[in-house]
């Protein structure tokens, strides 16, 4: 489980790629530590886990689904990444309950700049917008951010100057693609919801069962 607070921005060193899956190296002195093997580190708000590692970098497996659902599969040597470690459960927790399962990827079209903020609006599919609310939240990249306006086929985010500069989506130009987790517990409730719907527990009979 991570919270969106990125706490790094590393540089990816080496790639290793066939036809579906990867192994990624990325230089962070900072996110290697304490790290294990076996740890949990969201990169690009994708959960990976820690494979090898020396005294300033570790490596990671991304299998198959995940190059093909996340924008990780577009990285190339010398690109930065957000990352995060996994929240230790004595720790805070400051922005949201993020799993590091991407949803899907959207796309920037727009970026403009409203006193010392920056709005970013963001396309994406319908599938994705459902889970979108005004005032929820939403994890691009990885971090944690606040939905401003949310429309049938896209959602606008706020950063702040610290968002904008300790995170990669300063550097995202228009037509970037970015890897979007919906909130956690909004999907959860959503499923149910539906589910309960299609299999409703309580029916006419049941009613009539039960004296009513």
């Amino acid at each position: 489980m991570f919270t969106g607070i990125i706490e790094d921005i590393g540089t990816v060193k080496t790639l290793q790629t066939d036809q579906q899956s990867m192994k990624i190296t990325i230089l962070s002195a900072k996110m290697v530590e304490d790290v294990k093997l076996g740890d949990s580190i969201a990169v690009n708000g994708v959960c990976l886990t820690v494979t090898n590692f020396t005294d300033q970098e570790l490596t990671m497996d991304v299998m198959p689904e995940t190059v093909k659902a996340t924008n990780l599969q577009q990285l190339a040597v010398g690109d930065p990444v957000n990352l995060e470690r996994a929240m230790p459960a004595n720790g805070r927790f400051g922005g949201h309950f993020v799993a590091g399962h991407v949803d899907g990827v959207g796309k920037i079209v727009r970026k403009r700049p409203l006193a010392n903020a920056v709005y970013i609006d963001i396309e994406l599919s319908k599938d994705l917008t459902n889970y979108c609310i005004p005032k929820g939240s939403i994890t691009i990249d990885g971090t944690s951010l606040t939905l401003f306006h949310v429309e049938q086929k896209s959602v606008t985010v706020s950063l702040i100057p610290h968002t904008y500069k300790e995170t990669i989506l300063g550097m995202k130009k228009i037509g970037a693609l970015v890897n979007i987790e919906t909130d956690l517990v909004g999907k959860y409730i959503l499923h149910q919801l539906k589910h309960s719907q299609e299999s409703p527990t309580i029916t006419r009979d049941f009613l009539a069962q039960n004296g009513f």
